[in-house]
């Protein structure tokens, strides 16, 4: 994300320079060292504790199983990592950064999870590790997210990245329905959009509690910690005219992020998703790490197809005309559950 930033800026000074004139970079707002002193107000702040019994408890209840042995420490380190990188095509990724979320009035993120909680029930349990629709993933973000603090991050500098343990669980949906774009498609939207809303804070919290807590940091520490990563970065452009000379190199990969090999790898399974604006549209690219010891490619390979063709359900299923509609969240000035508002909506005719 700081690449993010820099890039433009050192491509316009590059122009500045071989053209003459003067360049002065639009300055950033508040400093990482401003931000981390805010974060440490907030730990020490009164109502997180209340939050600890939340987390602890998501963390230490039985979860479904997504390999056949856990994750090794000793054994499934950087040195063992293997990528695999797929990309979906453009009328799809429109899609589902468009239709989709206006039709259930919901984020890209809650789309592309609602598909990957699908995806890992479907693909755990044809693997012979249990027959659940609950999930536990841990959720990274970018960590440029100031809540009502005010922060300006937009141009700051720095490692930002937030992570926090969800539970996302479709409950007894007909998972076949939803992976052929019927009905039960839009039931896993809504209610993995309900389950979203209801992280305290947009998760800020577990990281508070986790890191800048000297009571609740090591009973947090101390619990299991979810196999699966998911990270969606956003939407960028992708870089063209002056500015491509300035964008990252190609063989920038093969030379490696410096990352010590003997470092525990975080996940069994980890996805890095991003959009990437091109001549032909916006296509959604999809990274995934594994452990070789612990997973083989054709394994993950089967996992990252299964999300693509639950991706494809959704962006199928937003072509109906009963799909969509709006969640108990969406409304702050009524008091009203699912069906209730499912109930509301077929009479009036208003699910769009």
């Amino acid at each position: 994300m700081s690449w993010r930033i820099l890039l433009p800026d050192l491509a316009a000074a590059w122009q500045a320079a071989a053209t003459g004139t003067a360049y002065r970079p639009t300055p950033a707002g508040t400093s990482f060292r401003s931000w981390a002193r805010q974060l440490a107000a907030r730990a020490a702040g009164s109502g997180r504790d209340a939050e600890l019994d939340r987390w602890t408890g998501l963390l230490a209840a039985p979860t479904t199983p997504v390999t056949a042995r856990p994750l090794d420490p000793a054994v499934d380190t950087a040195a063992t990592a293997r990528q695999l990188t797929l990309t979906l095509p453009a009328d799809t990724t429109e899609a589902l950064l468009t239709t989709v979320p206006a039709v259930f009035h919901a984020k890209v993120d809650d789309i592309l999870l609602t598909a990957f909680t699908l995806a890992v029930a479907d693909w755990r349990a044809r693997r012979g590790l249990g027959d659940s629709g609950a999930v536990l993933l841990d959720l990274e973000g970018h960590g440029r997210e100031p809540g009502d603090s005010g922060a300006d991050l937009s141009r700051t500098v720095g490692w930002f990245t937030a992570l926090y343990p969800v539970r996302l669980d479709l409950g007894t949906l007909d998972r076949r329905d939803a992976l052929a774009g019927g009905p039960a498609a839009g039931r896993a939207v809504k209610r993995v959009k309900e389950q979203l809303r209801a992280v305290p804070d947009g998760g800020l919290g577990y990281g508070l509690l986790r890191h800048l807590d000297a009571d609740a940091g090591p009973r947090l520490a101390a619990l299991p910690t979810p196999a699966l990563g998911f990270n969606y970065l956003g939407r960028f452009r992708a870089p063209d005219g002056p500015a491509a000379e300035w964008s990252v190199a190609p063989d920038a990969e093969a030379l490696g992020e410096g990352t010590d090999p003997g470092l525990p790898m975080a996940h069994a399974v980890e996805v890095d998703a991003l959009t990437l604006d091109g001549p032909d549209g916006p296509r959604l690219h999809a990274t995934w790490s594994r452990p070789r010891h612990l997973l083989d490619e054709d394994a993950v390979r089967d996992l990252a197809r299964t999300w693509f063709r639950a991706l494809e359900a959704l962006a199928a299923h937003a072509r109906r005309p009963d799909a969509g509609g709006h969640t108990p969240s969406d409304l702050s000035l009524v008091s009203l559950d699912q069906s209730q508002i499912d109930r509301l909506e077929a009479m009036w005719k208003v699910s769009r």
